[in-house]
Parts: structure tokens; sequence; C-alpha cells
């Protein structure tokens, strides 16, 4: 009876939320590329990029809404059983609204810079502000973090916990925005963290797991259209949501420092476009990298996207797979 009753939970708090999100953003795709493509929502290519990508331009943006639909309606079915989930979808729907009007202001407005960067980033600040606020005040969260590797050790930097949380989450969403840029790569690097993540709640009883599954489920819908060749893109409604995502289930279960290391592919996209900028100053106009961020250095190599897409996703995988045994 016990093992029946542990079976249901299981399967309510991981396998329901996954299919309705999956579910869901596969019938949004059916009708929102159609309305995209109709309003000329459409993503306009780097004339300086792979030549390949060209042929990009027109492909309707802003798929982050379908990412959205379905995580945020699994995650309000499963909220009821596990309120924990709440800060995870309050981050991650605090980062997408911010994609989304920088989307609109480019794509539907036609402004090509969108937001301009203070801008983006001080509204990145009041969101982790808010969420710090919400989790230490209505789910008593401590702020104190898990050292990977160490079983059962925390560090906390009391009065520096907020500005490392800034810190971390801002880098987080911005990696994330980096590695959007091949066909189906940031739903699958995404996709192999989450796993990650979601097993630790899992083993951890954090809660946090249905948030885990929604995003995963989601993520599976969305590239049905979003894998090569993508019909449709996420643009930075969905991969600033991913980050804020990532960075909120990872906080839930005081694992923050485990975000560099499971989200290996987030970091070297973001050092590999430091490092770009910082040689190209230093030498007075030469590169590091044929393009920066590094995916583009391996298609410019020659790497299809597909390969690349492979690469980084099985990186992701391994680490994921080599870091579980240090959840605890």
């Amino acid at each position: 009876m016990l093992n029946t009753v542990l079976c249901w939970n299981i399967w309510l708090d991981t396998v329901l939320p996954l299919f309705i999100a999956f579910a869901l953003t596969v019938v949004s795709g059916k009708f929102l590329i159609p309305f995209l493509t109709r309003i000329k929502a459409g993503q306009t290519e780097r004339d300086d990029g792979p030549k390949s990508h060209l042929s990009k331009t027109g492909t309707p943006n802003m798929g982050g809404l379908m990412i959205m639909l379905g995580f945020i309606v699994a995650c309000a079915v499963s909220a009821f059983r596990n309120p924990q989930i709440i800060p995870v979808v309050i981050l991650t729907a605090g980062f997408a609204i911010v994609g989304f009007v920088d989307d609109y202001i480019k794509v539907i407005l036609k402004r090509s810079k969108g937001l301009l960067a203070w801008q983006k980033l001080l509204f990145q600040i009041i969101i982790v502000l808010f969420f710090m606020w919400y989790i230490q005040h209505f789910h008593n969260i401590a702020l104190a973090m898990k050292i990977p590797f160490v079983s059962g050790r925390y560090v906390d930097l009391d009065i520096l916990n907020i500005p490392f949380m800034l810190f971390v989450i801002v880098a987080t969403v911005n990696g994330t925005n980096l590695n959007d840029g091949v066909d189906g790569m940031a739903s699958c690097v995404t996709i192999a963290v989450t796993l990650f993540f979601t097993a630790a709640a899992v083993i951890t009883a954090s809660g946090a797991a249905p948030a885990g599954s929604a995003m995963i489920g989601a993520l599976l819908g969305f590239l049905i259209y979003n894998a090569y060749p993508a019909k449709i893109f996420m643009g930075d409604t969905g991969s600033l949501a991913l980050g804020g995502f990532v960075a909120g289930m990872a906080y839930l279960m005081q694992m923050p420092l485990y975000i560099p290391i499971v989200g290996f592919i987030y970091l070297l996209e973001a050092v590999s476009v430091i490092l770009q900028v910082l040689y190209f100053k230093k030498t007075k106009g030469k590169r590091l990298f044929r393009m920066a961020p590094i995916h583009h250095h391996f298609e410019l190599g020659g790497y299809s996207e597909v390969r690349v897409v492979a690469l980084f996703t099985i990186i992701t995988v391994l680490i994921a797979v080599f870091m579980l045994p240090f959840i605890w």
C-alpha cells in the first residue's frame, strides 16, 4: 500500500506536469506560428554571422510564449500539492516578461536594438530582488549554499549573499540567452540541465520536481517546432525565461554553486564572448574565436547546426550524470 501511494505521488509530481506542459506547448504551436507569421514577427539574422543563418530571416520569433504557456499551466495544476514551486514560476515568468518586451520592441515595433542594456539590467535586478524577498519571507529558504563535492557542507556569505545572488542569476540568465543561437540548442541543453535539478528535487524532497518536469515537457513540445530546421525561435521571451528557471530551481534547493558546473555550456558561451571582446581590444582587431558565442566558432569551423547541438547537449548530459552522486 505504501509503495502504491509513493508511486502515485511521484506520478502526480513528475509525470503529470510533464505531459500537461508538453500537450499545451504542442497544441499552442499550431496557432501561434501562423499568427506570428501573419503579423510578420520574424527573426532578422546578422549579416556578419554564419551565412547558413541568412535563410532563417523571417522565421517567426517569440516562441517562448509557447514554452511559458505549457510551463505555467502545468505548474498551476501542481502548485496545489506543491506550493514550493511558486518561487520558480515567479522568477521564470519575470524574466519571460522582460524578454517579451525586448522581443516585442524588436520584432513587432521593428526597433532592432530592443530594450537598452541598462533597461534590461535594471528590470532583471528588480526581479531578482523581489524573488529574494519572496523566498525568504514566504518560503523561509536560506541563502546559504550547498558546496559541490562536499557532503552536507554549506557556505553562507551573510550580507554578501545579496550581491552574489544578483550576480549568479543575472549571469545565468544572460548565459542561457547567449546559448540560444542554433536551432534546438537552448532547448536541448536546458532539458539536460533541468533533468539534473529535477532529479535533485526528487532526491532531496524539496517539492520543486513538478516545476522541473513541467519545463522538460514544455521544451520537448517546443522542440517539435524548434529542432533543425526551426519553424519558430524562442526569442528572448524563452531564453531569458530558461535562465530564470534554472536559477530559480537551484536557489530553491540551495544549489546555485552547481549552476556553473551542470550549466557549463552557459558559462562557456558567456566566457567566450568576454574573451573575444577583450582579445579584440587588446590586439586592436584580431579575434580569438572565428565568432562568438563559441557555438558559432564551431559552425564556421565546419560543424553543422545539428552536430553543434549534439556536441553541447552530450557534454551537458555527461556532466549532469557525473554530478548526480554529489547532490547529497
